[in-house]
């Protein structure tokens, strides 16, 4: 497939163009390879795409595209299914396109989605634009609408296929200027340039980020006495990428000879700060400089600042700082906590000389955890609180838990929220009378996470700080791949999309939802049990030709029969969705035993009314067997393991019956009521089983129509089975009538197998 003529274009425009101020604009091309999308019924039809976006981009454009395919060439007559796609930062999106609800405490992160329209028969394209995007892992999903429930027989008809294809033009630039604290930096803006970029890095542990901009002056003003009167700028600033139209912003239109912008940052970033000149075309020129300042409030923070907490041999924690005796400590340590990676998505965070962990109202506690970039995004984090009754001191207290990524909440206040100006979080809280909370992050973002734990009184409406008040909570914080394991009525399905891995829930008898916890179209337990009496007991009409089997001295036919009824009954039984469910084996060992059953019923029974000698009808059981196990193994769900064995069992059954006609010179079998009483009732019921199967059989009614070919084809069955052959009496005496030899043959009849015929030659010569 081509790859379109917008990402060539892009890319021979855009390669190397100077963005002036000695920044240079680099455009990166990055595709992957057409994927085939399935419709939607969980998040495991999903088709996840992964790209990695550079630091210092500017512009990010994904051009996607999608086809169809149908067989070996184009999908023109293919039905125009709309595509849907979503695209999120840091982790997977977290998409409900079915508008199910998610299991409580669940934070649902944000997304950008996107649906696409065919605008051709068998091609459309579609665009998404996001200007100064994060660096870092960013995720694409794509699906088709919500299957319509229609079961249908592979390699019946040329499938249709939809395939997608992503491609990303990444613009970034390079050479941009970097501040430094308390370092002033000249910087100036072109006549043809609207802005200037530069950056500045944050250290961990800092509380305050204040820019500066003085001396601006434009070029050819009278006005250069470094007044801002005539040089009207806009200050805008944020955190991992360039500024965009909702980031801190400070305009500065007239007056005062300095224009500065204060934020609380995160911590361990880089800020990107955009100066903007406002109603002039000239050039403006102007100094800027930051001052970050630390959590002891001890000067600014230089670049390889760090501050950690220290465990004391009696199990004490202590602030380390690097301030000189005498400065106040107004940091509070951020407590490190252990991880142990137990399995694939499952993680354990373990709190140093916990779980149990005290909170009071004069230090109050802060946790950090760290979650990798590849296998951590794809599980969900959970956090658990518990507060201990017999530890709370004071009246009304309630102990409040914030969940926030890259910075703890350095603010503390007698408000409920955990956002600050750069980071947004999660609230839980305990107290006396719900001593137990939890937060279901799905899809966490990479990256340090902060708990920050403290205490206030009185009641939601009027919450206050209050002093000399302790309680002590437990804390439970984990990694699983799915939430509660998908409950009863789903599955956890570990998914891989390339190098990632990630986990998603796939549920059952009806039950939607993230965690398969939506049980507005659920069936009931009555309905279960219905269904798994249906699909189950309808496998005892294989006992009627079973014992036709048995006494006709069909053994080997009456055995192949009890084996499918034993492993049908327990497959179907252990195939349910719901909690009525029985498992006697491995769940694909039943399935194989199921497959291979119902194809060998059909290959032994037409075998067997072909009639043919002992040794040739052996030798077909044996190979018939051998080469079904095989085909079976290959693929369950073909429609040629079925049509092919029984097409090469029909064209023998065929040769043989024609022979007999050829040689008896009539009809085979020769009785007409053996035809209309036996032979037409059975191939109908056979044909109608078939039809059913292949034309009305969906998932909504599936517990029915299956349970009904099961009776049909077992009801086939006794009527396609061969009668027993007549016992084959011995030659009455011959009475001597002269002397002379009589030829006898002994011929068997129609309903008897294909042996040799018998010559008897017997004297009648007297003595």
């Amino acid at each position: 497939m081509g790859s379109g003529l917008l990402p060539g274009l892009v890319l021979s425009l855009a390669l190397c163009l100077r963005a002036g101020s000695g920044l240079r604009v680099v455009t990166e091309y990055f595709t992957q390879g057409p994927e085939k999308l399935s419709f939607y019924h969980s998040y495991t039809n999903v088709k996840l795409f992964h790209f990695s976006l550079p630091e210092d981009t500017t512009l990010a454009l994904w051009n996607l595209v999608a086809f169809k395919e149908r067989g070996a060439g184009l999908g023109q007559d293919c039905p125009d299914h709309d595509i849907f796609v979503y695209l999120r930062a840091g982790a997977p999106p977290v998409i409900n396109p079915l508008n199910t609800s998610f299991p409580d405490n669940t934070l649902v992160p944000g997304l950008l989605s996107l649906t696409l329209p065919w605008v051709s028969p068998n091609k459309t394209t579609g665009s998404l634009n996001i200007t100064a995007p994060l660096p870092g892992p960013w995720f694409l999903a794509a699906h088709l609408p919500r299957d319509d429930g229609k079961i249908s027989v592979k390699g019946l008809t040329a499938e249709c296929h939809y395939l997608f294809q992503p491609q990303l033009i990444v613009q970034r630039v390079t050479g941009l200027p970097i501040l430094y604290p308390h370092s002033p930096l000249p910087l100036d803006i072109l006549n043809g340039n609207s802005s200037v970029l530069s950056k500045v890095y944050v250290p961990e542990f800092s509380t305050l980020l204040t820019l500066s901009v003085t001396n601006c002056s434009v070029a050819g003003s009278q006005a250069g006495n470094g007044s801002l009167t005539s040089c009207p700028i806009r200050i805008q600033l944020r955190p991992k990428a360039p500024p965009v139209s909702n980031s801190s912003t400070r305009d500065c239109p007239s007056g005062g000879a300095e224009c500065s912008l204060s934020v609380s940052p995160l911590w361990g970033v880089w800020y990107y700060i955009s100066v903007e000149k406002l109603a002039t075309n000239a050039n403006v020129t102007f100094l800027i400089s930051a001052l970050v300042t630390d959590c002891s409030q001890y000067g600014p923070a230089a670049s390889g600042y760090q501050r950690d907490a220290d465990l004391s041999p009696s199990g004490n924690w202590s602030a380390r700082t690097d301030v000189p005796a005498g400065v106040p400590e107004l940091c509070l340590p951020v407590r490190p906590t252990l991880r142990n990676d137990l399995n694939t998505l499952s993680t354990q965070f373990f709190v140093f000389y916990g779980p149990n962990v005290t909170v009071t109202s004069a230090s109050p506690v802060t946790l950090s955890l760290q979650l990798g970039p590849l296998l951590d995004g794809g599980a969900t984090l959970n956090f658990e609180i518990a507060l201990n009754m017999s530890s709370v001191q004071g009246h009304n207290v309630t102990v409040l838990a914030c969940l926030n990524p890259d910075v703890p909440l350095v603010s503390l206040n007698s408000t409920l929220a955990c956002s600050t100006m750069s980071s947004e979080g999660s609230l839980v809280w305990v107290r006396p009378g719900a001593e137990r909370a939890r937060l279901l992050l799905p899809f966490p973002q990479p990256g340090r996470w902060y708990v920050t734990l403290r205490t206030l009184c009185g009641t939601n409406s009027s919450l206050a700080e209050c002093a000399n008040t302790s309680a002590q909570v437990s804390l439970r914080m984990f990694l699983s791949p799915c939430i509660d394991s998908c409950g009863t009525y789903g599955e956890c399905h570990l998914l891989r999309s390339y190098s990632y891995m990630l986990a998603a829930c796939r549920c059952r008898a009806d039950w939607d939802g993230w965690g398969c916890t939506d049980g507005r179209n659920a069936l009931s337990y009555r309905e279960q049990m219905i269904h798994v009496i249906l699909l189950t007991f309808s496998n005892l009409l294989f006992i009627p030709p079973i014992v036709i089997a048995l006494r006709n001295h069909l053994l080997m036919e009456a055995s192949v029969y009890t084996y499918t009824m034993f492993f049908s009954t327990f497959y179907h039984a252990c195939d349910q969705p719901g909690v009525t469910v029985l498992c006697i084996m491995d769940y694909d060992v039943l399935q194989y035993c199921d497959f291979f059953g119902s194809l060998m019923c059909v290959w032994v029974t037409l075998i067997c009314m072909a009639r043919l000698q002992t040794v040739a009808k052996e030798v077909l059981y044996l190979l018939g067997a051998l080469v079904l196990a095989m085909v079976v193994q290959m693929d369950r769900h073909g429609l040629w393991n079925l049509l092919g064995p029984t097409l090469f069992a029909l064209v023998l059954l065929a040769i043989a019956w024609a022979v007999r006609m050829v040689r008896r010179r009539h009809c085979y079998p020769p009785s007409w009521r053996r035809w209309v009483f036996f032979l037409l009732p059975g191939t109908v019921i056979a044909l109608t089983a078939v039809m059913l199967y292949v034309v009305v059989e969906t998932d909504k009614n599936y517990y029915y129509t299956h349970s009904l070919w099961h009776m049909l084809i077992a009801g086939s069955l006794s009527f396609l089975l061969p009668p027993r052959g007549r016992r084959v009496t011995p030659l009455q005496k011959v009475q001597r009538k002269g002397c002379g030899y009589r030829l006898c043959i002994d011929e068997p009849d129609d309903t008897q197998p294909l042996e040799p015929v018998l010559l008897n030659v017997n004297s009648v010569c007297p003595l």
